[in-house]
C-alpha cells in the first residue's frame, strides 16, 4: 500500500464527514421548520426535564442545522479552524439529539451514531485534506 493510497482514503473519509454534515444539517433544518410551522407535530413527553414546545425545538434545530451544514462545507477548505468548528458543532448536534431522544428515539440514535463517525473521521483523517488545498 503506497502513501498515495492512504492519503486518498483519508481524503475520502473527510469528504464523507462533509457530506454527512450537509445531510445532518439539512435534516436538522427540516425538523426545525416543521417545529416552527406545525405546533402539534412533535409529541409531548410528560415529566421530562427538557420539555419544550414545538417552536423552541424548531428554532433549536433550525439554527443547529444551518451551522452544521456550513461547518461541513468549511472543512473542505482544509483549514484547522474549520475542523475544530465542525467537531464542536457535530458534538452539539449529538447532545441535541440526546436531549431529543424521548421525542424521537430512532432518529436521535441515527444522528448520534453518524455524528460519532463524523467526529472520528475529522479527528483521525481531517488533516489530510490540507494537502489538496495547498497544492
Amino acid at each position: 500500500m503506497t502513501e498515495q493510497e492512504i492519503d486518498s482514503r483519508a481524503i475520502g473519509w473527510t469528504w464523507f464527514a462533509a457530506v454527512m454534515m450537509w445531510l445532518i444539517g439539512a435534516f436538522h433544518a427540516i425538523a426545525g421548520m416543521v417545529g416552527i410551522f406545525t405546533d402539534e407535530f412533535y409529541p409531548d413527553v410528560p415529566d421530562y426535564l427538557f420539555r419544550f414546545n414545538s417552536e423552541v425545538w424548531g428554532w433549536t434545530h433550525l439554527v443547529t442545522g444551518f451551522v452544521v451544514f456550513f461547518a461541513g462545507a468549511a472543512i473542505l477548505s482544509g483549514q484547522l479552524w474549520a475542523r475544530i468548528l465542525a467537531v464542536i458543532m457535530v458534538s452539539l448536534s449529538i447532545l441535541e439529539a440526546f436531549v431529543w431522544l424521548p421525542t424521537y428515539p430512532i432518529w436521535s440514535v441515527i444522528i448520534i451514531a453518524v455524528g460519532a463517525l463524523v467526529i472520528w473521521a475529522l479527528t483521525i483523517h481531517g488533516h489530510d485534506i490540507e494537502s489538496l488545498s495547498t497544492d
